[in-house]
């Protein structure tokens, strides 16, 4: 195989876990303390870095993990605060009892101590519960008041760490798009709010995950991204290029057009496959891609996007990409 000087690829502690549903009531696999995930991480080939889930899973510290990562030879990215768990079933920033926000805000305070202590580069903010499911359930004016002076009380108590938004549609969440999130972070005014781009969730949003890269780079807010596959009728978190191998290419394409060198990180849920095989195969292909575009034409393929011609366009993209297969 040739010599290339690949980016960081990074995953989700979550990758390793195992979970039910609404199906397998019983799980799909035994409990896994964060500690075993980190040491199930550490089988997976040049995995470099790990999302973490906060809080820990009980009786696991900061020092712990800490030891942990240091054994496994791995590195936290970032640490993301469980504030969609049952307690906050009813939002987090737009939970109906002050209470209950003030929790979620405390928790999301701790994570940031967390991230301090393990050197992280940001909380990732997942508010997976805010929102709304039935016409008239909210007031839309007050529901974002909530969520936008959440975030600007959050980010504002913590200069020194960055929190990054990762939109989803989730029937309708409160930040739910692309645009809808930056317009949200304008209001907020602060530096160290950004936006984590789930290349998943931007397919689930109808939106052109590389359309929304170039309009989060723009305004300087891409903190971090995730990628994963679905088949686009829901947040399915499948092995990455399994399904849009074309439109990940585009979105590494623009990645790389605007010199971002940011982690390459998996955020996939092998519910039924085996943990560490589905992340090799995803940075197998994840290498794929980087080699493609290291053979892509640019200058070839810009001239045919000055001519919005689709056909050159993909005739470019195609001979790149299908002779990057190497083992």
């Amino acid at each position: 195989m040739s010599d290339y000087n690949y980016p960081s690829f990074g995953a989700g502690l979550w990758h390793f876990a195992n979970y039910i549903d609404r199906y397998a009531v019983d799980g799909y696999g035994p409990a896994l303390s964060t500690l075993d995930q980190i040491k199930l991480a550490a089988e997976v080939e040049d995995l470099a870095w790990v999302d973490i889930p906060y809080p820990f899973t009980p009786g696991v510290s900061v020092s712990d993990v800490k030891q942990a990562l240091q054994e496994a030879g791995l590195k936290a990215i970032g640490v993301t605060p469980e504030i969609y768990l049952r307690k906050f079933s009813r939002g987090a920033f737009t939970h109906p009892d002050a209470a209950v926000r003030a929790e979620a805000l405390a928790l999301m305070n701790e994570a940031a101590g967390v991230v301090r202590e393990l050197g992280a580069s940001y909380v990732k903010v997942w508010p997976g519960q805010d929102g709304w499911d039935y016409p008239f359930q909210v007031d839309h004016k007050n529901l974002w008041k909530l969520a936008v002076d959440g975030m600007r009380e959050l980010a504002g108590a913590n200069p020194d760490v960055k929190f990054a938004i990762e939109y989803k549609p989730r029937v309708k969440m409160t930040w739910d798009s692309a645009a809808k999130s930056l317009l949200g972070i304008k209001e907020i005014g602060l530096d160290n709010v950004g936006i984590l781009l789930d290349f998943g969730h931007a397919l689930f949003a109808g939106e052109s995950p590389a359309g929304a890269a170039q309009l989060i780079i723009d305004r300087g807010r891409l903190f971090g991204m995730d990628v994963n596959d679905n088949l686009r009728g829901w947040d399915d978190d499948l092995v990455v290029g399994t399904v849009h191998m074309t439109e990940i290419f585009e979105f590494f394409y623009v990645l790389k057009r605007n010199n971002w060198n940011g982690v390459w990180q998996l955020d996939q849920f092998p519910f039924r496959e085996d943990h560490v095989e589905a992340a090799n195969l995803s940075i197998r292909f994840l290498k794929h891609i980087y080699r493609a575009l290291d053979k892509l034409d640019i200058d070839a393929l810009q001239a045919a996007q000055l001519e919005q011609n689709p056909l050159k366009a993909q005739r470019i993209i195609q001979n790149a990409l299908l002779s990057s297969i190497e083992e």
